[in-house]
């Protein structure tokens, strides 16, 4: 990696009425940007099907989102709690905010469901902190159920919180396996018209999954992004999905990673040769300009916030100079942002 890496350099003008607050409707409706050979070109989603080969891959995130901001008090005190990721056993990684009113061996009762508690096992660090909600996982499923939010994005604007809409809205079609706090959002663009298309295409599917975590929303506050950390978030790449992978790679066909989250975990399953390897357990790969990317030939997904992580992973995927065109490209021709905004398609720099 270059010694000259600062966040400030991954900084770009947005204007704030470029944030998609609905999704397209339908899905597929939304534009496409098409970042491959020359310059950038304007499509939309329903070109997917036609910008893909024979024998490609397409690799999709399963993960389903879960309702899981949650009110609680503490006695008088009251704390909102995002569930970041389960540990097993009853045992959460949460982000609270209040996190200082809170101490080891509190307890907290979840409001809109009385009767789940949790017990706070450390002192929380940086609002960061591991809850025990006990071995009985019924009263928890209760409770996001009864008074749990879909934990939209800061930038979507619900001043009285989500909308009966967003619980549709902010789940994928892929979504199969609860444990996401935030949605994989390249998916969010299709249909079982486009999936109908893409396999007529001669196109195969895979599927992976990364349980999203609450940091992909943290800014990034290092002036060198090398000194950032990711939370960790759980995946797996199972046996079938690596062997899918990689005969649609040994026949030729190119691997076309749906969303961010589907990309960070095909890197972080593969071997140095980019075979895909099976995968289940923790990663925080954070990918920076200068990684060598050894998986996915296209990445499909949505604008990201300025200076953030997923910035400068495309940055890494495309090249820098070839990202900021094109975000410039997109601002001006009024491309709709982040997670309900449109999609891009990219081709992986040489």
């Amino acid at each position: 990696m270059s010694d000259a890496l600062r966040t400030a350099d991954f900084d770009f003008d947005l204007p704030d009425g470029l944030i998609a607050q609905e999704p397209a409707r339908p899905r597929d409706a939304a534009r496409m940007l098409v970042v491959a050979g020359g310059g950038p070109r304007d499509a939309g989603v329903r070109d997917l099907p036609a910008m893909l080969r024979p024998g490609d891959v397409m690799v999709v995130n399963d993960t389903k989102v879960i309702p899981a901001r949650l009110h609680a008090r503490r006695g008088e005190a009251r704390i909102e709690v995002m569930l970041n990721r389960s540990e097993g056993g009853g045992i959460w990684h949460a982000l609270v905010r209040n996190a200082r009113r809170l101490r080891a061996g509190d307890v907290i009762a979840v409001e809109g469901a009385e009767t789940c508690t949790a017990k706070v096992l450390e002192a929380p660090e940086g609002g960061a902190v591991r809850l025990d909600f006990g071995p009985d996982p019924a009263p928890l499923a209760a409770a996001l159920e009864q008074a749990g939010e879909v934990p939209l994005p800061p930038y979507i604007a619900r001043p009285e919180g989500p909308r009966g809409a967003d619980r549709e809205d902010y789940q994928t079609i892929f979504a199969a396996r609860p444990g996401a706090v935030a949605a994989p959002t390249a998916s969010l663009h299709f249909t079982p018209a486009l999936l109908d298309a893409v396999s007529a295409a001669g196109v195969a599917r895979a599927t992976v999954t990364l349980h999203v975590g609450a940091g992909t929303f943290l800014p990034m506050r290092a002036e060198d992004p090398r000194a950032h950390r990711l939370h960790a978030e759980w995946g797996e790449v199972t046996e079938e999905a690596a062997s899918a992978i990689n005969a649609a790679r040994a026949a030729g066909g190119r691997i076309v990673a749906i969303g961010t989250t589907a990309l960070r975990l095909l890197e972080s399953a593969a071997a140095e040769d980019g075979t895909i390897l099976p995968f289940r357990g923790l990663t925080d790969l954070f990918l920076l300009p200068g990684h060598r990317f050894r998986t996915a030939d296209l990445l499909m997904t949505n604008f990201h916030l300025p200076k953030s992580t997923l910035f400068m992973l495309v940055c890494a995927f495309s090249g820098t100079d070839r990202m900021k065109a094109a975000y410039a490209h997109a601002v001006a021709q009024g491309y709709r942002f982040y997670s309900y905004g449109d999609a891009s398609l990219l081709e992986r720099a040489a």
